[in-house]
């Protein structure tokens, strides 16, 4: 079983400011540090430090060598990597006193994958084989697609949360992880239990997972209901914790482990990436997670 990764790769640009602007206010900030991410990006690290082997597809521009950089020294694989003429994806991050962040996003050559792209890249996977998937590339639905006719297990965290991820048949998904306003985007319904009740009446079959912050999380497939209380950890930067969650939590699927255990070691790995400055920098190794330090 081989793990495919088809996601965003970022140029971060992270201030960090006393709190975020207000419409209208111009603030100065505390600092400006460049770091290595996207979602898609930061999934795969995520997957890799969780101690598994996964390849990264998607494209990158000529000035995102600082990316792949990253990813090549973190044991990602980067076959299928697509250069394009395109600009390097890029986010724009506020970082205020209290860890919380906001994020403007430029798609950049994130939004350069082609259907022939997609085709070629897919054609080296298999039945079974786990895709991993975002909502900041283009043609996300043609790969679902794509990679449901080929019997892949198709994992999905819709984020950022878009109109076009109604459009999607969620029958596909072999399972789904949502924040609550991906949860409520999706449902129409408010909280964990109109979630809920959504999945019980339209998708019965489909697995899910909703984080939910200091909340900790739930896994939520038929009639079974799993949580998960949230570690203490001093919040300094939760950019990528939910990246950090869903590549762990996947990693320990992947390993046979049941949704139990992968929601308490997502959950450990999550707690320790909030206590860092960055996105991708800041993700632990599955040593970390399992011989925590104080």
């Amino acid at each position: 079983m081989k793990i495919l990764n088809f996601g965003s790769l970022n140029i971060d640009l992270v201030y960090s400011l006393d709190h975020i602007v207000k419409p209208g206010e111009t603030i100065s900030a505390d600092s400006m540090n460049k770091f290595v991410g996207g979602k898609g990006l930061n999934q795969s690290i995520a997957l890799a430090n969780a101690g598994v082997s996964v390849y990264h597809a998607g494209c990158v521009g000529k000035d995102g060598s600082m990316l792949t950089d990253f990813m090549k020294s973190a044991g990602v694989d980067l076959s299928y990597i697509n250069v394009v003429d395109e600009p390097t994806g890029q986010a724009i991050i506020q970082v205020d006193k209290s860890g919380e962040n906001c994020i403007v996003l430029f798609a950049g050559a994130n939004h350069a994958l082609t259907a022939d792209y997609v085709d070629r890249v897919l054609s080296n996977f298999n039945k079974g084989d786990y895709i991993v998937l975002q909502n900041e590339i283009n043609n996300l639905e043609y790969i679902i697609n794509r990679a449901a006719e080929k019997g892949m297990k198709i994992f999905l965290n819709p984020a950022p949360f878009t109109e076009n991820i109604r459009s999607i048949g969620l029958e596909k998904i072999y399972c789904l992880i949502v924040n609550e306003i991906e949860a409520e985007g999706l449902s129409g319904e408010n909280g964990t239990e109109g979630f809920k009740r959504f999945l019980s009446e339209s998708y019965p079959e489909l697995r899910a997972v909703i984080t939910l912050g200091k909340k900790g999380s739930v896994y939520l497939c038929g009639d079974s209901v799993l949580t998960q209380t949230a570690f203490p950890a001093k919040a300094v930067d939760t950019t990528a914790a939910g990246d950090t969650f869903v590549g762990f939590f996947i990693a320990e699927i992947s390993r046979g482990k049941s949704p139990e255990e992968a929601l308490k070691t997502a959950s450990l790995a999550s707690s320790i990436t909030v206590s860092r400055q960055g996105a991708a920098p800041s993700i632990p190794k599955l040593s970390e997670v399992l011989d925590p330090k104080p």
